[in-house]
């Protein structure tokens, strides 16, 4: 599955889980580092709109699907892919870095999140290196001296792979200048995810995302910020569906 913007391509190149576990593991062997994206509807509208977020996106390693919405453009364009939110990605991704014997990292978030979100990551993995935590400052640019920074101690320090909670597009934006600066690290952009698991964050319940009403869980949570967010995605769709259905035909 793809999609297509000012002439860029976008490639949901990993399809389900037993790739992307492969893929991983293989880059921890072999010493390579990578960058990791979920592609979801609202980060199709920025990618619509951004030339730097779509640059940065071009250069991620790894797509994986997050988001129902595009699980279902995969099956209407005829190429299915599953369901990966980044969310969900964590623990997986913390056991293979353990079975690996590499070290890993957390960037974003707040200091006492991530302090959170290490104790519990620790007690649900036995053997990880949980070894940097960093939550950056409230101004933190990806493109800036604070970011050069971090991925340059990321590099310094071993770091095998990091996990950014940072948001898109700047946790995007990081990793792909991460592929630069830390070519050894292995970057997952992972959203609210270590929120999620340090419990400062409340995800939808499990029923909810079995019917695929996340979105009506974070829209009733925030609506000031979600609603104005969701608008933008549904506004989308139809000319997304289009493009499925042409590559279906293709």
């Amino acid at each position: 599955m793809y999609f297509e913007f000012q002439g860029t391509r976008i490639e949901v190149n990993i399809a389900d889980r037993p790739r992307l576990e492969s893929e991983v593991l293989l880059r921890f062997a072999n010493g390579e580092g990578f960058a990791l994206a979920t592609v979801n509807l609202d980060h199709l509208v920025k990618l619509e709109t951004s030339a730097d977020f779509l640059a940065a996106y071009a250069a991620q390693d790894l797509v994986v699907a997050d988001g129902r919405p595009v699980v279902w453009l995969s099956q209407l364009a005829g190429r299915p892919v599953e369901l990966m939110p980044g969310s969900d990605m964590v623990l997986p991704l913390c056991r293979l870095a353990a079975k690996a014997g590499v070290p890993v990292a957390l960037v974003g978030s707040t200091a006492e999140a991530l302090s959170d979100a290490s104790a519990a990551l620790t007690a649900k993995v036995p053997g990880l290196d949980l070894a940097w935590c960093h939550a950056p400052s409230g101004v933190f640019d990806p493109a800036g001296p604070e970011a050069e920074e971090i991925l340059r101690n990321l590099d310094q320090k071993g770091i095998r792979l990091c996990f950014l909670a940072l948001g898109a597009p700047k946790q995007e934006l990081l990793a792909a200048r991460g592929r630069e600066l830390a070519p050894g690290v292995g970057f997952a952009s992972v959203g609210a995810g270590l929120d999620f698991l340090g419990g400062h964050q409340q995800r939808a319940p499990l029923w909810m995302r079995k019917l695929a009403l996340e979105w009506l869980w974070r829209a009733l949570s925030s609506p000031g910020r979600m609603v104005p967010r969701y608008l933008k995605c549904f506004a989308i769709l139809p000319r997304q569906m289009r493009s499925a259905l042409r590559i279906r035909r293709s």
